[in-house]
């Protein structure tokens, strides 16, 4: 009689671990399918403004810093590719630490704004030294290559050096850009020649006296005379700041958003 008891606790005992192996496998089961389907339907990367770097080795940079900025909706939105933003600061900002750009230009306004509808790409100088085209067109190439842009709809803006720089980068590289938006910067109007299909909108206080209102004015006749897409913003009453209102105003960034290089060759421009 006493093995026949333990010969039924036993087969009970067996068909409870059963049980059990097949609750757990099954528990596993759909965990597993519950956690993939949420890795599918959930952003796969960050959004949001943060740092980055670029490997450069030219020009004596190894390495370029900038900030990345991706709207609220990058991840979400899976097959959209979404124009962009370059941004060049200004003189004052070179060599320090990146994050001090979320504080000036279009980095700020993305910095306020999650929603912002544009990839902003913006790099740091670095110290004693300006702008230069080709290590701009590297980081470009970088991002594109990357990320989901709208290789239409790329757009350069800079202030004062990056106003230079934004004349001196869309000149080298004209078949980038969608627009261009220069602030109180300037260059060789022998050369704007090549942006003569391009639009562009320059900005320039009037009482500046940093960077002296004809920089930009002799670029701006230049491009009229050379029958270029140009308009020209000067506030009778800034200083060298009027980037500041520029960069505060939506209608910059929904004649960007008008602008494409796609639209210009359909028109033959």
């Amino acid at each position: 009689m006493v093995c026949i008891k333990k010969v039924k606790i036993w087969r009970e005992s067996g068909k409870i671990i059963r049980n059990f192996r097949f609750v757990l496998l099954s528990f596993i089961t759909v965990f597993l399918i519950i956690s993939t389907f949420g890795c599918i339907s959930s952003p796969s990367g960050p959004t949001g403004q943060f740092p980055r770097k670029v490997l450069i080795e030219s020009l004596g940079i190894e390495y370029m810093d900038y900030l990345l900025f991706l709207p609220s909706d990058y991840y979400k939105e899976k097959t959209k590719n979404w124009p962009m933003i370059l941004f060049l600061h200004g003189a004052g900002e070179r060599g320090g630490n990146v994050e001090m750009l979320r504080e000036v230009g279009v980095p700020k306004l993305a910095e306020e704004d999650k929603d912002f509808p544009f990839i902003v790409v913006s790099p740091l100088c670095p110290a004693d030294r300006y702008w230069v085209p080709a290590v701009l067109k590297k980081l470009l190439d970088d991002v594109c290559g990357e990320l989901r842009v709208d290789m239409d709809r790329i757009y350069l803006t800079g202030l004062s050096m990056g106003g230079y720089g934004t004349w001196d980068t869309a000149i080298k590289y004209p078949d980038i850009f969608a627009a261009i938006a220069p602030i109180c910067g300037g260059g060789n109007p022998y050369w704007v020649y090549k942006l003569s299909d391009m639009p562009v909108w320059v900005f320039h206080g009037a009482q500046d006296t940093v960077v002296s209102p004809q920089e930009s004015i002799k670029m701006v006749e230049a491009l009229e005379k050379y029958g270029g897409n140009v308009k020209f913003t000067l506030y009778p009453e800034l200083e060298h700041d009027c980037w500041t209102e520029t960069y505060n105003n939506p209608e910059l960034y929904e004649w960007f958003l008008e602008q494409s290089k796609a639209n210009r060759q359909r028109a033959g421009i």
